[in-house]
């Protein structure tokens, strides 16, 4: 026992072994994660096989090459768990080789990222410096002189057995770790998506880290990205229950769809057709129609929440909300690109992929069944406004393809802009502007994306400091203060907007969609909360923003179930009577009975948890915590949790092969043979 502990292989190997797993451990601490389930034990396997390889392979090295390879393996796992624990409680999300095409765009943001980092997270680093002080202090020390008494003979006979042994153990480990994946006993019932997917596709980084540890992810985010999975998996779709026939059914010949279907031998399209189809059709209801022949605007408000509602800084913003319809508990559920990521599927009611930086990757992708294109189709003139560059996201394609008539960046407005990252254009000027160029002469549909209330805040900048007298007698802090100065500058945007409506005659005939991207990125939770009358560390109440639908000739309502951004585009499509078809959509017309009165009534965030008024299911772990005293049985979560599943997938396969492109063309070629 004594002469193997002398072997160079099993000393680097023991020596890499547990300073690695200290980290994953330290790390699924850090991250509210359990430790004492089979996913820890998948993550000890891991390691050991990561440590086996690397030691072996340096094995050939001298002890100080085999050292420093290790040494260097052990700090890129210590600052990759580092930042991506920091990522994950800045953006809410584990980032990805996926969205790597972000990071040039978002280097200026660091000083913010750091600000928000958890002081704890730099605990990760001290396995690391405690394997520099064994390897320069004690082994050196103490090793040393073994091995100088050590027969050079006996040491190359050891040397050769311990790779043989290695190379055993390896393939032992792996085999274990493989059985792992699939072992009924070592799943768990509720998780979202299988273990043994998951490694195949890490599509999911919250539950695949969770399974099977950082390091593991990023070595899998690797492989994934440089071999691309061709295929999903083929999932179980419901056989479409029969629906009842009343005056507000909406009936749809899927001859055409079928016989395409039937000639389609793309694997995925066909999928994709079997799925669509296969979903239930969301019938009219008493809000159908309800703004047809109206004008409508939809504005997506940069980072804001419901700091937004407050009657004294924001009047105009607080006057929509309490005069228009205003549900209480919407979200925008945090993403990777989440700007970009989530005005795509409020354009389209799609998931974007996590992964990936889906608007930008997927940019000449078409959508026929877009908001624009509903619109065009209805005889309306469409148009999209955004006041800045195309830095971070290229919105001059993607509007384009979404079937914009004309996009408007910033350039175009004529607005001037700084580059600097601290200064931001007025979202007053992009109002202005922006209705300079809507034709109120005729139906008209715009989507107006805002960017005054983008960070930092914790810089002085022009918006930042323009209000910052309305705050002077507050405790808030300087970043707040400047994060409520920008919002201030939106709210007055939003009354110059309303007043520009009113001087053309067409606020009465114009209804205005409001809807945040996201939370303030910027802020400190702690900052946040010392403007609410909540607490945004609780539930998902960090992902809350305000939802709005005015007009001003409604009745004020106030509406209490559960949405989010992927609800708009059908939703708006029902109020304007439009022609679509429900099943395209992975969102919900909310103001559905069906949505309403059923399980549907819940908010559905980017990694698949799920919030309603009963219960809160964490897709990370796979466990739900109740609200209420009701419950649910594990038959209805897997359910439930299989039919989320399946919309994400799905969402992201349609996004990846085009299919609503390929369904467009294949369905007017259909109509066009009958015709002839």
């Amino acid at each position: 026992m004594k002469k193997i502990g002398k072997n160079k292989l099993f000393k680097n190997y023991i020596s890499l072994l547990i300073p690695l797993f200290s980290i994953e451990i330290i790390f699924k601490i850090l991250s509210n994660m359990s430790i004492l389930d089979w996913a820890t034990f998948r993550i000890f396997l891991s390691c050991n096989i990561i440590a086996l390889f690397v030691s072996l392979i340096t094995n050939v090295c001298s002890n100080k090459t085999s050292n420093i390879v290790s040494g260097i393996v052990l700090l890129i796992a210590t600052i990759y768990a580092i930042l991506q624990a920091g990522f994950e409680n800045y953006i809410g999300v584990y980032v990805s080789l996926g969205t790597s095409s972000q990071l040039g765009a978002v280097k200026e943001y660091i000083k913010d990222y750091f600000d928000s980092f958890n002081p704890w997270f730099y605990i990760m680093s001290v396995p690391f410096f405690l394997y520099v002080i064994y390897k320069i202090v004690i082994e050196k020390r103490v090793f040393k002189k073994f091995y100088k008494e050590m027969d050079s003979k006996f040491q190359k006979r050891l040397d050769r057995k311990s790779c043989y042994t290695t190379i055993l153990l390896l393939v032992i480990i792996s085999g274990i770790y493989y059985q792992t994946l699939s072992v009924n006993f070592m799943q768990n019932a509720l998780q979202l998506e299988s273990t043994s997917a998951l490694f195949k596709n890490p599509s999911n980084p919250n539950i695949s880290v969770n399974q099977f540890g950082i390091s593991a992810f990023g070595l899998l985010d690797i492989k994934t990205t440089i071999i691309k999975p061709q295929t999903e998996e083929v999932l179980v779709f419901k056989d479409k229950k029969e629906q009842e026939i009343t005056d507000y059914s909406r009936n749809f010949d899927d001859t055409n769809w079928n016989l395409l279907n039937e000639e389609t031998t793309n694997a995925n399209y066909k999928t994709l057709n079997n799925y669509f189809m296969s979903k239930e059709i969301t019938a009219k209801n008493e809000y159908t129609g309800k703004f047809a022949g109206k004008n409508l605007i939809v504005i997506m408000l940069e980072s804001v929440n419901e700091i937004f509602i407050h009657p004294e800084y924001y009047p105009t913003f607080y006057k929509m909300y309490t005069e228009g319809w205003s549900f209480e508990n919407s979200y925008s559920p945090r993403n990777s690109c989440s700007t970009g990521n989530n005005e795509m599927s409020g354009m389209i009611s799609l998931f974007s992929i996590y992964r990936t930086c889906t608007a930008n990757n997927y940019k000449n992708n078409q959508y026929f069944e877009s908001i624009f294109n509903l619109f065009n189709k209805a005889g309306y003139t469409t148009s999209s406004y955004h006041n800045y560059t195309e830095k971070y996201y290229y919105r001059s394609t993607i509007h384009k393809n979404m079937g914009s008539g004309a996009y408007y960046g910033v350039s175009d407005l004529g607005i001037a802009y700084d580059e600097a990252y601290k200064e931001w254009p007025s979202d007053i000027l992009l109002m202005e502007e922006a209705m300079k160029r809507i034709d109120t002469n005729n139906p008209f549909m715009a989507w107006i994306t805002t960017v005054t209330s983008h960070q930092p805040y914790y810089l002085s900048s022009e918006m930042g400091d323009k209000h910052l007298d309305l705050f002077q007698d507050t405790e808030y802090s300087t970043s707040l203060k400047r994060y409520m100065s920008k919002l201030k500058e939106l709210d007055l945007a939003l009354e110059r907007l309303l007043s520009l409506l009113e001087e053309r005659g067409v606020l009465d005939d114009t209804v205005i969609v409001m809807y945040g991207d996201h939370y303030p990125y910027g802020l400190s939770t702690s900052d946040i909360n010392t403007a609410l009358d909540y607490d945004v560390n609780e539930k998902n109440n960090v992902d809350k923003t305000p939802f709005v639908i005015y007009n001003s000739t409604l009745e004020a309502k106030h509406f209490d179930q559960y949405t989010s951004y992927m609800n708009i585009l059908p939703t708006i499509a029902n109020l304007f009577d439009l022609d679509y078809d429900p099943r395209w959509y992975a969102g919900e017309d909310i103001l559905s009975p069906d949505y309403i009165n059923s399980y549907k009534n819940r908010v559905i965030l980017a990694d698949g948890s799920w919030e309603n008024s009963k219960a809160i299911y964490n897709a990370t772990n796979g466990k739900i915590t109740y609200l209420t005293d009701q419950t649910y049985t594990p038959e209805e979560i897997i359910s439930y949790n299989t039919e989320i599943n399946n919309m994400i997938k799905m969402s992201n396969l349609a996004i990846k092969t085009n299919y609503f492109k390929y369904l467009n063309e294949g369905l007017m070629n259909k109509n066009t043979n009958i015709n002839n």
